[in-house]
């Protein structure tokens, strides 16, 4: 218990305290876990809606015996938080504490005074078992308005490792996106009925004319490498994707900015702005969407280094202290054969479609499938490291952030939601998870108004 094991969730809106989370952990050497079975610490970023605050429970009944949840609601509160609460996991797993009884210590660590605590952060510390056999954990801290028709998670259950070079992406895929999926459909499945607490297929025409078995299986939002609230539902004929419906957790509206495009939101109302922190903040939102994808297709190592220079950005370093390590991974990424083969040929996207489905921003300039939008995230990467110092003025009709431009009639994120669909339906179930991370669309995107005025890439 000395170095946990944490999964991390986050809610729309809490962007930068899953930032400030995963850099932590990173700092601490603490492994991230890929699946709610491999977790013994679940923090939750950010507070549900009362509408969704089902979902994080159906993850920590997951999680094995001892097992800690905590939520963090604001920034600098994560280190303390995660002290608090590996001080209970050993405490847990060293045994009972006296006073305690088996199947009932949901309120267990919570004797302290009501102060005990960072104010920022809410602990829940209770087991994972409960006294109905399922496994359910108590929750503190978190709001409670359940809604019978909140939307439930899918989990994958896998673990992360490097493949050789030229390894198959649909044998890591189908362990990954498939098997991981069935584990946890929730209760807003349009199967046919269950058995055993499954859902049964039911029939439909496939490709091929043929009635094959047809399954729903919903996906999302408690993901690891998935973008956050994103709640997608497909329709499946063997390893066929015949349709799929997006859906998502609330977004928090009010004056709390989309973390990813804060700079150019806050130049158009007239605050004084840098170039270089806009660059900045564009080079670490593709450094990270860069991750996810590199992480989703196996490339854990290349991951990781992606999401440390995102930090390193973040936190301010200078060109010359970041510049050598970023052109070298850009260099490695880009160059990489056995990546350019994973990735080719899936979830393609001309500039023509693109443009009459509104897209705008690196999804448009790509005008190819899931390697080119890559390349392109890369490429702008590069071409901001030159900005990164830069002290002028952001100027106010500069409008065009991370995914697109923000004076568009729909938010950037809306677009790439609204051509998922048809991007994922006829690809194999195995390759979903690789199309959906080329695109990432950022759901706290979606409470964004249209701005006036023209955008300038």
């Amino acid at each position: 218990m000395s170095h946990p094991s944490v999964l991390a969730v986050t809610v729309p809106g809490a962007t930068e305290l899953r930032l400030e989370l995963e850099a932590e952990v990173c700092r601490r050497g603490w492994p991230l876990a890929m699946a709610p079975a491999a977790a013994d610490l679940l923090v939750v970023c950010g507070v549900p809606a009362p509408r969704d605050a089902r979902w994080p429970d159906a993850v920590e009944r997951s999680m094995p015996e001892p097992a800690v949840r905590i939520g963090v609601e604001r920034g600098g509160q994560v280190a303390h938080a995660l002290d608090t609460a590996r001080r209970e996991l050993i405490a847990r797993a060293l045994g009972p504490r006296q006073g305690d009884e088996p199947g009932n210590r949901a309120d267990a660590g919570h004797e302290g005074h009501p102060d005990e605590h960072s104010p920022g952060a809410h602990h829940d510390t209770s087991p994972s078992g409960t006294s109905d056999g399922q496994g359910g954990h108590g929750h503190h801290g978190l709001d409670h308005h359940h809604d019978d028709q909140a939307p439930q998670p899918g989990h994958e259950d896998h673990g992360h490792h490097e493949p050789a070079d030229g390894a198959a992406r649909t044998d890591r895929m189908d362990h990954q996106g498939h098997g991981g999926a069935m584990a946890h459909m929730g209760h807003d499945m349009h199967a046919t009925g269950e058995v055993a607490g499954r859902p049964m297929a039911e029939r439909g025409d496939d490709r091929d004319g043929l009635r094959l078995d047809q399954l729903h299986v919903p996906l999302g939002p408690a993901l690891t490498d998935w973008p956050t609230g994103l709640i997608l539902r497909f329709t499946l004929q063997g390893d066929v994707v015949q349709g799929v419906e997006v859906d998502h957790l609330s977004v928090p509206s009010g004056h709390r900015l989309p973390f990813w495009d804060e700079p150019w939101l806050r130049a158009a109302r007239g605050e004084e702005v840098t170039r270089g922190s806009a660059a900045r903040r564009r080079c670490a939102a593709h450094l990270d969407s860069a991750g996810r994808l590199l992480a989703v297709v196996g490339w854990d190592d290349a991951a990781a280094r992606c999401r440390r220079l995102r930090d390193e950005l973040l936190s301010g370093a200078p060109s010359e202290a970041i510049g050598g390590a970023l052109h070298k991974t850009v260099r490695r990424v880009g160059k990489s054969r056995s990546l350019r083969w994973s990735l080719a040929g899936l979830g393609a996207l001309s500039a023509e479609r693109a443009q009459a489905a509104g897209v705008t921003g690196p999804a448009l300039a790509a005008d190819g499938d899931t390697y080119d939008r890559l390349l392109t995230w890369l490429t702008e990467i590069e071409r901001g490291l030159e900005e990164l110092d830069d002290t002028r003025p952001l100027a106010p009709d500069c409008r065009t952030g991370p995914r697109g431009r923000l004076d568009a009639p729909r938010p950037p994120s809306q677009a790439l939601l609204d051509v998922l669909p048809e991007l994922l339906t006829g690809a194999e179930f195995a390759c979903a998870r690789i199309i959906l991370a080329g695109l990432d669309p950022d759901i706290e995107e979606l409470a964004l108004g249209p701005l006036s005025g023209a955008a300038h890439v």
